[in-house]
């Protein structure tokens, strides 16, 4: 398997010492986990949003890939600790520090550790498009205009 190299550059001294960098979990996992890159406990109200760096900045350089912030589905589901923006988005020119935005859903609030694993980063190839304005579709779908819940729950 060709796996792309990003660098990666190091903006808090914490990484690499009592910090580990971004890694891949197991053998098969999709996405490495992110850290929170954070001297003290910070603590997340319910309802409160909150930027935790991550101390590290990334280059993909590669315009055909970008990488994709997710959450951590056992922070959501037991804690209500999601990404502020559902998913974020870091673009292959995008070259500072990467900053996840944290929100509680939950009902209590919740200390986040040093170095804890917050949430996933995942690199995915990107297609850019060209939109071609025209005034009727070349070709019509089954759907159509059908909107939310057009197609049925079940």
């Amino acid at each position: 398997m060709n796996r792309p190299k990003i660098e990666t550059k190091i903006m808090n001294p914490l990484i690499g010492s009592s910090i580990p960098l971004p890694s891949y979990a197991t053998p098969g996992a999709a996405a490495m986990d992110l850290r929170a890159c954070l001297e003290a406990a910070k603590t997340v109200q319910p309802g409160e949003t909150v930027l935790i760096p991550s101390g590290i900045a990334i280059s993909i350089h590669d315009p055909g890939l970008v990488a994709l912030l997710v959450p951590r589905s056992g922070l959501g589901i037991k804690h209500g600790i999601v990404l502020a923006n559902t998913i974020g988005v870091i673009d292959s020119d995008y070259q500072g520090e990467i900053g996840i935005g944290i929100v509680n859903r939950g009902s209590a609030p919740y200390s986040i550790e040093p170095g804890e694993r917050i949430c996933q980063m995942l690199f995915v190839p990107v297609h850019q498009a060209v939109l071609s304005i025209v005034d009727e579709f070349s070709q019509e779908s089954e759907r159509g205009t059908g909107g939310f819940g057009s197609t049925g729950s079940r």
